[in-house]
């Protein structure tokens, strides 16, 4: 553990004018909140926060940041207050002690809906701050790096999961590469270790191979600098194994064409000698086509500025170069923090780095939810650039796949929805068309905004998408509130009353709505039923819905009923209504079943353990206690699905398909969902007779060698 004087001391070698005596309080006072607390590694919970003002310190940020560190679990997991913490150390360190914890807080949902919301609370506070998000990122690779103690695989991959879903992505927009290297690295450990201990295996035998090569590389591009009159410091870096095998995977290449495992960097003074060392290198070493990047002229969206070249070097191989100034090496290396003002609020910088989070923003007011906000938010954190033009001159970067779609609302939202056309390069082309680096776009416009659909099926930005979807959502409103609005009437008429909209707004507490049009769109979208709305408005003349017929049937009957005329072997039934098996669950003989009664829809089928029956359980009179009739279904098919990850090898898919064959399972249909280099995921939909046939066929798999993962799908 870091002791007190030494992070002390860590902060006045960058700031010297860091308050010691504040310093020195908040590491006594989280000490003495966490206690006897204990990690899962047997270790003083204190350790955790000491580590993470250690790693902030490392980034050189300012001491309210680093006292955040040490008190940013004190609310969440001691008897500390946010009060306590505002009378001790100031509103400015109780507010950024706020904001950790509410993110803090997504570790402890399992439910993806509310841990959606926590993200959308975390964005709000980090918008206003963006030392929120670096004291969390400083949190969560400290626990990754001790996520091995933790004991239960599954939450273990859990973490894993949300760490390169979320805040690997966020490291690498606000710049800290060397943070975002490593979480994905760890997260990589967990989630996919077989592929990792190939990538590290290969590794190891280039470097047994070729252990000389690096210095050689290096000594010979110092004496090229020196030759052409430069003063550099160059050295090499090794790529992490997550990288190396996301490249492998994205140019689906393999291991021994990468070029770039090991990064040599060329560090000069100014932008000037950048170009002149680009020259230098171009012109001793051959360069390899299409390789080079200019990210000086066009900075990333985080703000990374750099030259990237790749040349045939000594020993006639392919080696990349990175070429920046060591200002620009500072903020690759510290992003964000590299140019932090100490004495200045954190929203107050307005650099490109920051454009990425009001387009969040934007997304956050567009879309319907916060599972929907979490979904463009992933879209628009996890891709490539391109850099295109407006007619203006304008630089606009966008994903790569992106279209002149993508294009019109990254300029505005009213330009997307008034989008009809597009020119690229002066040329009208399809609004489907990928624009590529250096295009000049230009956008043809109608007055009446009118978003097409179809576009959500190829744009590829999540702003654009939670456009569409928002304009689609009003759009739809409009129908069903129209829609609905004729079923109100038609109520009314059922009951020999005359329409009053008057008697509906009366009656809005009853129906749990906050306005009329909201009861004509839950109406017209089915969500409610006219039934139900005469059951509210008119109680002394209720009217039984065909719904309440069937199950009051259901119940009056004191034998079982099997619907014969369906030919499914199902006990419950009544006869006449029609009958589904619900895809989201693929119910087989022998799971348990209830049915759903819908109206006009008749019966659909599901598992007791199906998720969608969370949608029905404030409506228990639509659930039918169901049963399989065993006695009749035998010797009859069903069609149940196995996922699988099979070892990518001679004969593997013979072994798989054998196996399924000597337990008498018929294979309906066969699809490789994803390739990968060492492993593939087969979906097989299997004829079998019953749940415990599927089981056995998937217990004969788990003994094939080449199967790695086998489990029960759904279709």
């Amino acid at each position: 553990m870091i002791r007190q004087y030494e992070l002390v001391e860590r902060v006045k070698a960058y700031e010297p004018a860091a308050d010691e005596a504040l310093l020195n309080r908040a590491y006594v006072f989280s000490m003495k909140a966490h206690g006897l607390q204990t990690r899962a590694s047997g270790d003083p919970y204190f350790s955790h926060p000491l580590e993470v003002a250690g790693i902030l310190t490392g980034l050189k940020l300012d001491s309210a940041s680093i006292i955040t560190g040490l008190l940013h679990d004190t609310v969440e997991d001691t008897l500390a207050t946010l009060e306590e913490i505002e009378q001790l150390f100031g509103p400015d360190i109780a507010r950024l002690v706020d904001g950790v914890t509410k993110l803090s807080q997504i570790e402890l949902q399992s439910d993806q809906a509310r841990q959606a919301e926590n993200f959308r609370k975390f964005l709000l506070a980090m918008s206003e701050d963006i030392r929120v998000l670096l004291v969390k990122l400083a949190d969560r690779l400290h626990n990754m790096r001790t996520l091995s103690f933790i004991p239960k695989e599954e939450k273990r991959r859990r973490i894993a999961s949300e760490t390169m879903d979320i805040y690997a992505p966020l490291a690498e927009r606000i710049g800290l590469h060397s943070v975002k290297d490593e979480l994905e690295d760890l997260a990589f450990a967990q989630l996919n270790p077989d592929a990792r201990a190939s990538v590290l295996k290969r590794l190891d035998y280039l470097r047994e191979k070729g252990g000389d090569l690096v210095p050689l590389v290096i000594e010979a591009l110092r004496n090229t600098m020196t030759e052409g009159r430069l003063r550099a410091d160059i050295s090499g870096r090794e790529k992490r194994l997550y990288s190396i095998w996301r490249k492998m995977q994205r140019k689906n290449i393999a291991f021994e064409q990468l070029s770039d495992i090991v990064a040599f960097r060329i560090v000069v003074d100014t932008v000037d000698d950048c170009y002149r060392a680009l020259g230098i290198v171009h012109a001793a070493h051959p360069m390899v086509p299409g390789r080079f990047k200019d990210y000086i002229s066009t900075p990333k969206p985080n703000g990374y500025r750099s030259l990237h070249t790749a040349v045939i070097g000594p020993e006639r191989q392919r080696i990349e170069i990175q070429i920046r100034t060591r200002e620009m090496h500072e903020e690759a290396e510290y992003g964000v923090a590299a140019h932090w003002a100490f004495k200045q609020a954190a929203g107050a910088s307005d650099g490109p780095q920051y454009r990425w989070m009001r387009e969040l923003l934007d997304i956050l007011d567009k879309a319907s939810g916060p599972e929907e906000f979490l979904e463009h938010t992933k879209l628009e954190m996890f891709r490539d650039q391109v850099f295109c033009f407006s007619p203006k001159g304008d630089l606009i970067n966008l994903p790569g796949g992106a279209t002149p779609v993508d294009f019109a609302y990254a300029v505005h939202s009213e330009v997307g929805d008034s989008c009809v056309g597009a020119k690229i390069n002066g040329r009208m082309v399809p609004l489907r068309t990928q624009l590529q680096n250096g295009d000049q776009v230009e956008i043809i416009r109608s007055r009446v905004p009118a978003p097409s659909p179809t576009w959500e099926g190829f744009v590829a930005t999540g702003k654009a998408r939670a456009s569409i979807r928002r304009f689609i959502r009003l759009k739809e409103r409009d129908e069903f509130i129209s829609l609905g609005r004729a079923i109100a009437e038609k109520t009314f008429r059922e009951h020999d009353e005359e329409f009053s909209q008057a008697l509906v707004e009366s009656a809005l507490p009853k129906l749990k709505e906050h306005a009329v049009d909201d009861v004509y769109a839950n109406l017209g979208k089915g969500e409610m039923t006219g039934h139900h709305l005469g059951q509210v408005l008119f109680p002394a003349r209720r009217l039984e819905s065909m719904a309440n017929r069937a199950l009051s049937l259901v119940r009056k009957r004191s034998g079982e009923v099997r619907a014969g005329d369906q030919g499914v072997p199902i006990r419950g039934l009544t006869p006449g209504l029609a009958l589904h098996m619900a895809d989201c669950c693929s119910p087989l003989p022998g799971d348990r079943i209830v049915g759903i009664v819908t109206t006009g829809k008749g019966i659909t089928v599901h598992t007791i353990d199906c998720e969608a029956l969370a949608d029905f359980g404030d409506t228990p009179e639509r659930w039918l206690d169901l049963s399989w009739d065993t006695a009749g279904g035998v010797g009859q098919a069903h069609v149940g699905r196995i996922e699988m990850v099979v070892v990518y090898e001679t004969g593997s898919l013979s072994d798989v398909t054998a196996a399924i064959a000597r337990n008498q399972g018929n294979i309906s249909n066969l699809k490789i969902a994803t390739r990968e280099a060492d492993f593939f995921e087969l979906l097989v939909d299997v004829e079998v007779q019953d749940v415990r046939h599927l089981t056995d066929i998937i217990g004969a798999l788990r003994a094939v060698n080449c199967v790695s993962e086998v489990r029960r799908g759904r279709q």
